[in-house]
């Protein structure tokens, strides 16, 4: 019984000393609902950090203590380097915060936005800014074509 008991302190240990989420050294570009998603993540986390405290704090529950601390740390730190960017005026140009459409050398059309590291989710439309697909379009016009991975793009539309 002895050997559980010093198992689960050792597993709690581990918990409380979860490493930093990793921060991008790329500049932290984010458009308007990025920021309010930001602030969003950052809210919850005072909140888990909060309850965490009300329930005894390390004493009670390293896990969630650790998991609300490094969150807390991760999404100040995101809120404090966050540079709102705006596309410019000009639509005929693929930047930041632009939604895209490309067609793809077997046919399929697909379309996302260009977006901060933090809001990127491809299964919802959209893609990081420094991601490669991203890269390869910023700064082309529709008809542009595109180099990426093995293949080519077209870019049929920008909004």
């Amino acid at each position: 019984m002895a050997v559980a008991f010093t198992r689960e302190e050792d597993y709690e240990a581990q918990a409380a000393d979860l490493p930093d989420r990793p921060i991008s050294p790329h500049a932290n570009l984010v458009t308007a609902s990025g920021m309010a998603a930001i602030e969003a993540e950052l809210a919850a986390a005072r909140a888990a950090y909060s309850a965490a405290q009300a329930e005894g704090g390390v004493a009670a529950d390293r896990t969630a203590m650790a998991r609300a601390t490094r969150d807390l740390r991760y999404w100040s730190a995101r809120r404090g380097s966050a540079q709102l960017t705006e596309p410019e005026a000009e639509a005929d140009t693929v930047q930041f915060g632009r939604t895209v459409e490309i067609e793809r050398q077997d046919g399929r059309r697909q379309t996302f936005r260009i977006v901060g590291e933090d809001e990127a989710d491809p299964a919802k439309g959209s893609v990081s800014y420094v991601s490669p697909l991203a890269r390869a379009l910023l700064g082309k016009h529709v008809g542009d074509v595109a180099r990426v991975g093995d293949g080519e793009v077209e870019l049929t539309a920008i909004r």
